[in-house]
């Protein structure tokens, strides 16, 4: 029998909030891979067989006590192992080197010269003065490499770059691939992948589609299985993945919390009853969100206010639908790294989200997840596999709590109303504009300030709103979409003519880090 685990790649966390780029990237190149803690590591990785190991970077130093460690026994199973930044470190600390803490913390963009011709470094991009561009982020240093190992490349600061053991194929680098200003990690990440694993790319969304599907049959067996319905993108082709899988056992429930896009309702039921063949469930629930979330200012507050009552009116319905089992949503990677620790890391939330945030101790379903593996990207991916048009798989993200978290403070239904309307001249705008797909998220903010303005001759004291449109490919990170003048101009014109209560219109040009891409 074909072990499934044959180009499995492990990706071992040690709290890097890149880890999860580790894992974007390694997709890219077509190659399965799973994230691990570094918790019973070498049981893990007997019991998975990985074709290769990656050891992620991490926020400890490899010396001190009580920083994770690494079984000594992982580096004597000969799978080759690339160790990135702590990853490096800790393989030196665990084989006799040295690692102490630098006298200069090395963060941001750096220079490499490569000192030893070798697999890692075939084909990457060299500058005029024959140095690639990396980013580095730490604090400590290897000064002294265990035996068997050369140093493989250097800083411009004469400071260890990259490490190797070429027989045994372990390397290690300083610096960060997964990361974008790495020029060239993409490339190195696949030539230890497939030049020195040996590894064939074959990892396919079909074949995830496949997966999924036995899986959920496997899983779900006779029982029913209710799908919460937004309408965007990762609910519907959860939705779609569960009607292929299971057929009339999935009842959709699509809950109105009063924070949607302008006749956004009346387009999820048109779209579910023209793509879906299950039953669907409409509840508008509006009057009760607004009732929870009167006074309510504070961001975490309200997701998590409006996540537990999501579950409430779910458990709810549930108990109408003999047979219910299971919940499905549909939360993504993305989701699950920014809401909580990954088992056994060291890393720090960042913001829960609908999805994964408000989960009460005692849910009356068992949840059932199946993109929280995927990236936005691979989920419209998934979505054309599946048969849903472009008009919904191209469709801009959209917070599971909508426009409650794009009103900073306290939310009124006439704030909602404004930002609606904002809303809809916003997109209109982009779509006439043929700016829409070229964008990855667009959305307006409505802020708690009034200014003063001249409107008709007259003084005017209103809202200000704020336009945000970012480009990105799975949503960790985020770059500013600049708009052209004459585009700021018409559109700052319509939104202020045709929003009543609005006077005055900004433009967001914050990244993504150091900002997130909402701003609640």
């Amino acid at each position: 029998m074909k072990n499934k685990n044959l180009n499995k790649v492990l990706v071992v966390d040690f709290g890097s909030q890149t880890t999860q780029l580790i894992i974007r990237r390694i997709r890219e190149i077509g190659v399965d891979c799973e994230i691990i803690s570094y918790s019973n590591l070498y049981s893990n990785i007997r019991k998975n067989r990985p074709k290769a190991i990656i050891l992620s970077g991490g926020p400890a130093s490899s010396f001190k006590k009580k920083s994770p460690k690494l079984n000594k026994q992982v580096l004597k199973m000969n799978i080759p192992i690339l160790g990135i930044c702590y990853g490096m470190q800790i393989i030196c600390q665990t084989l006799g080197g040295k690692v102490q803490s630098s006298n200069r913390r090395e963060f941001g963009k750096a220079e490499i010269k490569i000192l030893k011709k070798n697999l890692l470094f075939n084909r990457i991009v060299f500058s005029k003065n024959n140095a690639s561009q990396v980013w580095m982020s730490h604090g400590d240093e290897v000064v002294a490499l265990p035996k068997g190992f050369d140093a493989l490349a250097k800083t411009k600061a004469n400071n260890i770059a990259s490490i190797g053991n070429i027989k045994k194929n372990i390397y290690g680098l300083q610096f960060h691939p997964e990361v974008i200003h790495t020029i060239s990690g993409k490339i190195i990440i696949e030539n230890f992948l497939v030049k020195i694993c040996k590894i064939q790319p074959d990892w396919k969304i079909e074949n995830f589609l496949n997966r999924q599907i036995i899986e959920i049959r496997k899983k779900v067996g006779k029982e029913r299985v209710i799908c919460g319905l937004s309408g965007g993108v990762d609910s519907s082709v959860v939705a779609a993945l569960l009607s292929k899988s299971i057929g009339k056992s999935l009842i959709c429930i699509f809950v109105n919390h009063g924070f949607l896009r302008k006749e956004e309702e009346k387009e999820v039921i048109n779209n579910f009853k023209k793509y879906m063949n299950s039953k669907l469930v409409y509840v508008n629930a509006s009057k009760t969100f607004y009732l929870k979330l009167k006074n309510i200012t504070d961001p975490e507050r309200k997701r998590k206010i409006i996540g537990k009552e999501f579950i409430k009116i779910f458990e709810k319905e549930a108990q109408k639908i003999k047979n219910a089992k299971f919940l499905a949503q549909g939360t993504l990677y993305p989701d699950v790294i920014e809401s909580k620790k990954i088992e056994g890391n060291n890393s720090k939330a960042i913001k829960s989200h609908h999805n994964v945030g408000g989960l009460p101790k005692r849910l009356n379903l068992t949840l059932i997840e199946p993109l929280r593996e995927l990236f936005k990207d691979e989920v419209r991916e998934l979505g054309k596999e599946l048969g849903l048009p472009s008009n919904i798989i191209q469709r801009h993200p959209f917070p599971g709590p909508g426009l409650s978290i794009r009103i900073p403070g306290e939310i009124t239904n006439k704030k909602v109303n404004i930002l609606k309307e904002a809303d809809k001249v916003y997109i209109d705008e982009l779509k006439k504009s043929n700016l829409y797909n070229k964008i990855w998220q667009a959305f307006c903010v409505l802020l708690p300030v009034k200014s003063v303005g001249v409107m008709g001759d007259s003084r005017s004291y209103e809202y200000t709103v704020s336009i945000r449109a970012i480009t990105s490919t799975d949503g960790m990170t985020a770059d500013i979409y600049y708009f052209r003048e004459e585009f700021l101009k018409r559109l700052s014109g319509r939104i202020i003519g045709e929003v009543k209560g609005v006077n005055r219109v900004l433009f967001d040009i914050t990244s993504k880090p150091p900002a997130t891409i909402e701003w609640e």
